[in-house]
């Protein structure tokens, strides 16, 4: 009696369990529509905007004790679609990324559903194969024949490795004892550099202090000549230089550092070269445009987001290396046998990252590159590129509005020019966050000096014209609105 009251309950609860499989796998195809209709629906607003204290309010944080049941998990899924920013939205140019790549997108539900790791061959054959693919792809258009490479969390981290590589060839003994007393390394960049390179110093424990801002042009572009000195200035206060970055496409201006200049000041100098292409590297695919990383083959080291230019979902970042070998080098004492067997068919990646376990974001490329095409590739980055220098134009040609830098690849820096408002900073970022709070435009901003610019990013290669006409009737409309309110408040 016993026995069969406990097969009965056995029974009971396998049936629970498939019951429960059974409505959440109904939950998933019904999430799936959700998604699908969030990607395609383009009459939305970019984001349905709320303040931090009204969301908070309304979303449902925090986790159930008993969990949730289909409707309840299908309602949380549609609470993160409704107040999530529609980064494919034509109306998105507010960061250095943005659109929707459904191959790109498939090899991201791969990475998912296979959820492995890319430390070894064993646990991750296929991924370890297309990366390494995708890194020697990426190494000959870059010029590195043999090269190296590695797939990291972003362009921050790969900047940081690019600088660790460097410190431990030229004080090969810092690997394990670090820098000896008295030794004050210095690296240099332009004054235009991402911020990522002060928090690598901090991180490798060099200092922020140990990197040396140059002075750049009006356009952005840092000056040879002025590097030239700095590197001597620090000699002569006894200070080691060992390390330079050439921005490729600076984070405000689009601006590309000289590199073939700066390649030559370096080789004197016994500097390692950096590329730090975390937004602009994707031109090198571009025979239009490659000119913009001239001398890029001769660089140590380069940095290059695929998730930027070439529209794969975050993350997707590429450290590649001239010199093979390098990477694993930064590596001190790996003994872990429980991870690294050594086998005649391991070749494993994790030997040379700084990362334990490391996601798998080169499928999604490999998947997108497969479909597009390299030619493909090279015609959405060109595109790209005509589409800003039509937002360049289009600014030039409309009278309220103000170019404030010449355009150096794919951001157009601007502003409104009221009529009846003296304060151009305030009106510019009331006017900036009147279109991001409507939901109509999400465009962002910055100070170029001590003016505000609108920086208008074009790097969604599913834009049309139409949509950038679209955005400049958006912000002008509420700009002469705005000016008119300001007017009647002074005539009031």
């Amino acid at each position: 009696m016993n026995n069969k009251k406990g097969e009965l309950e056995t029974v009971a609860t396998d049936n629970d369990v498939k019951s429960s499989s059974e409505e959440l796998h109904q939950v998933l195809d019904q999430a799936w529509l959700e998604v699908k209709d969030y990607l395609v629906s383009e009459n939305g607003k970019v984001v349905d905007y709320k303040d931090r204290a009204s969301l908070a309010g309304e979303m449902d944080l925090l986790p159930e004790s008993d969990g949730l049941s289909g409707d309840g998990f299908l309602k949380a899924v549609k609470s993160y679609l409704q107040h999530s920013v529609r980064t494919h939205h034509s109306q998105f140019f507010n960061q250095l990324f943005g659109g929707f790549n459904m191959p790109a997108f498939l090899g991201e539900v791969l990475t998912a559903a296979t959820n492995t790791s890319m430390y070894t061959y064993e646990v991750a054959p296929a991924a370890t194969l297309i990366e390494e693919a995708m890194i020697r792809e990426m190494g000959r258009i870059a010029g590195y024949e043999k090269g190296d490479g590695i797939f990291l969390t972003g362009g921050s981290n790969g900047n940081m490795v690019a600088m660790l590589s460097a410190r431990n060839k030229k004080f090969p003994y810092a690997r394990k004892r670090g820098i000896d007393s008295g030794i004050r390394p210095v690296a240099f960049v332009s004054d235009q550099a991402h911020y990522s390179l002060k928090t690598a110093a901090n991180v490798l424990g060099l200092g922020t202090e140990s990197v040396i801002g140059v002075k750049s042009d009006s356009n952005g572009r840092l000056i040879p000549d002025a590097l030239s000195k700095e590197i001597q200035r620090a000699k002569e206060r006894g200070q080691t230089p060992f390390f330079a970055v050439a921005t490729c496409g600076t984070t405000l201006k689009g601006a590309f550092d000289p590199i073939e200049e700066m390649v030559s000041i370096c080789e004197q100098n016994g500097l390692w070269l950096h590329a730090d292409g975390s937004f602009g590297g994707s031109v090198v695919l571009s025979d239009q445009h490659r000119h913009l990383v001239r001398g890029l083959e001769k660089t140590d080291s380069f940095v290059w987001n695929p998730h930027k230019l070439m529209n794969i979902p975050l993350i997707c970042s590429a450290l590649l290396m001239k010199e093979r070998g390098q990477l694993k080098n930064n590596i001190t004492d790996v003994d872990t046998d429980y991870i690294f067997h050594h086998t005649e068919e391991s070749d494993d990646l994790g030997e040379k990252s700084i990362q334990c376990g490391r996601r798998v974001d080169a499928v999604k490329l490999w998947l997108a590159w497969k479909y597009h095409g390299t030619d493909g590739y090279r015609k959405r980055i060109d595109k790209q590129l005509e589409l800003a220098a039509y937002a360049e134009e289009k600014v030039k040609k409309t009278e309220p509005l103000e170019l404030m830098t010449a355009r150096q690849s794919l951001t157009i820096c601007f502003r409104y020019l009221p009529q009846n408002h003296q304060d151009l900073n305030q009106f510019n970022l009331v006017l900036r966050e009147k279109l991001r709070k409507s939901g109509k435009a999400m465009v962002n901003f910055s100070h170029i000096g001590n003016e505000l610019a609108i920086r208008l990013a074009i790097v969604n290669p599913e834009l049309e014209k139409s949509d950038i006409d679209h955005f400049f009737d958006y912000l002008n409309a509420e700009g002469s609105k705005l000016d008119h309110a300001e007017n009647g408040l002074k005539n009031g």
